[in-house]
């Protein structure tokens, strides 16, 4: 656990709760003002590789809002040890993630991998950054979107932690499927032709004792 995140997330409501639930003898926290913890190879490695993620922020009146993201794999990039980014693309054009962050730039990303239940949770600062920006435009034009790029988006990494993978349900995507199935559909095919030369054989048997 690290304990930068626990450090932001635990105001003085939640640990009311944990005093009154007992588990406040577990809290610890990381030190006021150090620099946040950098992503090693294996969390690079995740993000890199992830196809979706969740974003949730907070408007002005208070309400959170909760985005789903997708993409191609890879499309959330590791600027840094410290720093990711996307393309934000044309959605319903209901910009209420955008609005939300240019009120404030705070906040969370759960990234899932399903099949192996895995989570990495991330706080972070976001700042919009125009498309004319060469900098982003050269290392976010890959994978290429489908849909129209808006802007660009930097995260700023505050904090970073994993989750326990209890009640997350293995879920596969129709490629993880297909890529699963690959051996089993090359021995079917390899039966099915085995099976058709017996056919063709026990036909040919059957000729010679008409």
């Amino acid at each position: 656990m690290h304990f930068d995140f626990m450090r932001i997330a635990t105001t003085p409501d939640v640990e009311n709760v944990q005093s009154e639930m007992g588990s406040h003898r577990l809290r610890r926290f990381a030190p006021e003002n150090r620099t946040p913890p950098a992503l090693s190879r294996a969390e690079k490695d995740f993000i890199s590789s992830r196809d979706s993620f969740y974003l949730a922020t907070c408007g002005s009146q208070g309400w959170p809002y909760l985005q789903h993201r997708g993409g191609p794999a890879g499309f959330l990039h590791v600027l840094d040890e410290r720093t990711l980014a996307f393309a934000d693309v044309r959605g319903n054009r209901q910009y209420v993630t955008t609005g939300n962050l240019r009120g404030n730039r705070r906040a969370c990303l759960f990234l899932m991998d399903y099949p192996r239940r895995a989570r990495l949770k991330i706080y972070a600062e976001l700042t919009e950054f125009p498309l004319s920006d060469p900098l982003l435009a050269e290392r976010l034009c890959e994978p290429a979107f489908p849909g129209h790029v808006e802007r660009y988006f930097r995260l700023q990494l505050h904090a970073w932690d994993w989750n326990c993978p209890q009640y997350i349900t293995p879920r596969y995507t129709q490629s993880e499927i297909d890529t699963a199935l690959e051996p089993v559909m090359a021995q079917l095919q390899q039966l099915e032709n085995e099976n058709q030369q017996l056919r063709q054989q026990l036909a040919q048997q059957e000729k010679k004792h008409e």
